[in-house]
């Protein structure tokens, strides 16, 4: 009996060491990262800095492919139709957790087709708007927009982004009527606001801020509950609409079937960059806050943000032009 007992202690340890096997090849290829959004944006930016860490890392390349469209559509269903292996992954936002109440044709479901894996980091959103506004302060705005409705603009990197669910609920909140104009990539969106073709933008914090301080555009407001220690003099949006909340966070996510000792390599590895000190003071410097979670823990992260922004699409009556 005793050696009975041993013998199946041994295969025990065994077997655990075995389970990450799979894991222990990989990656041993390419790992390609496809950003559903155009360059330079935060999801761009930040997804470049996660893969050359994890290039280092991992000893083998992360690269990053670039497929903006569609509200994030046309990049999202090329992940969702790649082979679960771990070597194509998708660099997402709540741009897809709002894609799940706002557009009903989808040809994938979030989390139906896909995995998580890890979140990188959030970050509050600036409101700007371009200089030749005559308004120095939310409320100044909200009267400007109540005094001659549908005038106004606000630009967004296309439906469904951050950027657009954030002006909705402004609009909503604050009972304004303020024309919504879609663009492909939040650079474009950007350099439509700098131009003055576009009146008001609610971007990132740390793609926005620089221009802020170099008065290419006028900051208004940053769209925490609290103040943005990036801009401590800066009230929120909330000082002004009591309530209003509206942020932009990132993760990865993986096709449905990739093997779960693959997703708990990944886990690992994003974790270990993103509360690297040096990582983390950078992302300070830039108002973005590092996020770490396994990946059970992202997964109801992510299934109580679709219910989230399912009531703000339900309650600001958002709708795809």
């Amino acid at each position: 009996m005793l050696k009975f007992i041993r013998i199946a202690a041994l295969a025990t340890a065994a077997a655990l060491l075995a389970l990450p096997a799979a894991a222990q090849n990989y990656p041993n290829r390419v790992v390609k990262m496809v950003v559903p959004f155009g360059a330079g944006g935060p999801a761009d930016v930040y997804a470049r800095v996660l893969a050359q860490h994890l290039t280092e890392e991992t000893k083998q390349s992360f690269i990053i492919e670039n497929r903006p469209g569609a509200g994030a559509l046309i990049g999202t269903d090329n992940v969702a139709k790649s082979p679960p292996d771990g070597y194509t992954l998708l660099v997402m936002s709540n741009t897809q957790t709002t894609n799940e109440s706002l557009l009903s044709n989808k040809p994938y479901e979030l989390m139906r087709d896909f995995v998580p894996v890890a979140p990188i980091n959030s970050s509050d959103l600036l409101m700007v708007i371009h200089p030749s506004v005559e308004a120095k302060n939310v409320a100044e705005f909200i009267a400007l927009a109540k005094k001659e409705p549908g005038k106004l603009n606000y630009a967004s990197s296309g439906p469904g982004t951050p950027y657009h669910m954030a002006g909705e609920l402004f609009k909503a909140m604050s009972k304004t009527d303020i024309v919504h104009v879609p663009h492909k990539a939040s650079g474009d969106a950007r350099n439509s606001v700098l131009s003055g073709n576009v009146q008001m933008m609610l971007d990132a914090v740390t793609t926005m801020s620089e221009l802020a301080k170099g008065g290419q555009v006028r900051a208004l407001a940053t769209t925490g509950l609290t103040r943005n220690p990036l801009t401590p003099n800066l009230p929120t949006v909330a000082e002004t609409v009591p309530g209003y909340e509206a942020t932009i966070w990132l993760g990865v996510m993986a096709p449905k079937g990739t093997p779960k000792d693959v997703i708990a390599y990944l886990n690992k590895a994003i974790t270990k960059v993103v509360t690297e000190p040096a990582v983390k003071e950078a992302w300070a410097k830039q108002g973005a806050v590092p996020m770490v979670k396994t990946p059970e823990e992202f997964d109801a992260y992510l299934r109580k943000d679709i219910d989230k922004w399912a009531e703000v699409v339900k309650v600001s009556g958002a709708k795809i032009q």
